[in-house]
């Protein structure tokens, strides 16, 4: 048997499933791909999550849109956290272009175009469906470690949700919670030392200033209502795709503090609500978080913490979640210990530190025969990777340099007529355009405010109309007696005086 025999062997080997699975493309050897290899991901460990990464022009986005079309064609419903606004694409049927076509023969996977159904979405002022979520709903814990607070701060945050749940009053966004703040370092701060213990005014005052620099961020426009109803990301359309659900996040890149709060928050929401699925065909929903060092640059380690949790845990729902970067040492060790699938393209050694960066890389995947690992991740081309998976045993596949196949839908954006037809055929933007602001702890502590010092100013009317009506008091008429008798005495001594003048003349 050649060695090429055996290297397809030993790929086709590698990469076979039972079940229904994601085609990727075909395996490279010595830099060309061999067309009778496959390179294929059971839809099966799709839950295990994964990495994509690699230097910027290298093919991720294609890549991402690829798998997302497979997804979608499975009726697997797809949410793509989109930063710099270069995915929407997908939406529309792509072109049959002489290098697709050429690329497509060398890999031996037919080539047709289309389109595929897309709802974009957005967390600020951008057009789209809506995304909120109540302060309530994120608890007192996960806002707190959002705010990257202390123990102590964080005990005064949990006081403040117990005030407002005893009180019937409702936290739905970042004024209620602000008001609440106000009012228990003030007015209500002998209500709140009499039924919960005294509070810090330094610790209220922090605590307040973290949640001003979330609303700088723009988490005002997130926190609110009418809250995202995770049901509307699973959704199929009339043709059995799933809805590929793009979630537009080109003006919040300077936000980082937004976009973590976002995505830990629905991650959290989408663990809490979806029922456990155990060992599934398919997953339920796959999620791609782009330029994934956003979240966790800024991140604390208790986020952190929270995030791997989640990560190992979520998996169980039938959900798989895949970062995508430049570098995998983007992301911490322990989340990328949780994740199956590694999609690697090229990286980039212009430095040193590059060059250690790619050795470090190199030992993050399986040894191979046929690869030098470091060296190959330096000459891979555009729309080639390092792939390598999880087979429906769960035991890792063989490394794969591939050249993967094209996507089938447009490769370019949606222009802004594209985007408001889109919009304007959506029955979510409907739902969720209207803004609701129902009464919560902001109205309530206002109107309680408003009633003290109307009270207050009623008391004080009736003191001045009871001294109206009873007259003066009896020290009044005293001092005024007083004062007419001294008035009296002068100017009779003032008269007595002007008489003796008169006599002695």
């Amino acid at each position: 048997m050649s060695a090429k025999e055996q290297f397809i062997k030993h790929i086709n080997e590698g990469y076979t499933a039972k079940g229904e699975s994601l085609l990727l493309g075909s395996a490279l050897l010595n830099g060309e791909p061999v067309g009778e290899t496959q390179v294929k991901i059971p839809l099966k460990t799709l839950n295990r999550h994964g990495l994509i990464a690699g230097a910027t022009g290298t093919g991720k986005t294609k890549t991402i849109q690829v798998l997302s079309e497979q997804l979608s064609s499975f009726g697997i419903p797809v949410l793509m956290m989109d930063i710099k606004g270069d995915f929407s694409g997908i939406a529309k049927p792509g072109e049959e272009k002489p290098f697709i076509t050429e690329r497509h023969a060398k890999i031996n996977i037919p080539y047709s175009t289309a389109s595929f159904p897309v709802e974009l979405m957005t967390l600020s002022a951008q057009d789209g469906v809506r995304l909120r979520a109540t302060i309530s709903e994120f608890g007192p814990v996960l806002f707190s470690r959002i705010l990257d607070l202390n123990d102590t701060q964080a005990g005064v945050v949990s006081v403040i949700f117990k005030y407002c749940d005893d009180h019937k009053m409702p936290l739905l966004d970042l004024k209620d919670i602000k008001k609440v703040l106000n009012y228990i370092t003030e007015e209500g701060k002998a209500e709140i030392s009499e039924e919960y213990g005294k509070i810090s005014t330094s610790t209220t005052g922090t605590i307040l200033r973290k949640i001003i620099e979330l609303e700088q961020q723009g988490g005002d426009f997130f926190f609110g209502e009418k809250s995202f109803e995770i049901d509307d990301l699973l959704r199929i359309d009339e043709n059995g795709k799933g809805c590929v659900s793009i979630i537009r996040l080109t003006d919040i890149q300077d936000k980082p503090k937004l976009f973590s709060t976002f995505m830990l928050s629905l991650l959290a929401e989408i663990y809490q609500q979806m029922p456990e699925k155990g060992d599934v065909d398919q997953p339920e929903l796959v999620l791609f978080i782009d330029e994934a060092h956003l979240i966790f640059n800024e991140a604390s380690k208790v986020l952190l913490d929270q995030i791997e949790t989640i990560i190992k845990l979520i998996r169980s729902k039938g959900i798989g979640v895949y970062f995508v970067t430049q570098n995998p040492m983007d992301i911490p060790k322990g989340v990328l210990a949780q994740l199956g699938l590694k999609i690697q393209h090229a990286l980039r050694a212009f430095t040193a530190n590059d060059r250690q960066a790619i050795k470090q890389t190199a030992d993050n995947y399986p040894t191979s025969d046929y690869y030098k690992t470091d060296e190959v991740l330096t000459s891979l081309g555009i729309g080639e990777a390092f792939v390598t998976a999880l087979n429906e045993k769960g035991i890792p596949t063989p490394l794969a340099a591939t050249m993967l196949r094209a996507p089938q839908s447009r490769m370019d954006i949606l222009n802004e007529n594209e985007i408001a037809e889109i919009n304007s055929k959506s029955k979510l933007v409907k739902k969720y355009a209207e803004e609701i602001d129902r009464e919560s702890a902001y109205e309530i502590l206002t109107k309680k405010l408003e009633e003290a010092t109307q009270a207050a100013e009623e008391v004080q009317q009736e003191e001045k109309e009871d001294k109206e009506n009873k007259g003066p008091s009896t020290a009044e008429v005293i001092g005024k007696s007083v004062t007419k008798v001294v008035t009296s005495a002068s100017f009779i001594r003032g008269v007595f005086g002007v008489l003796m003048k008169l006599f002695r003349k």
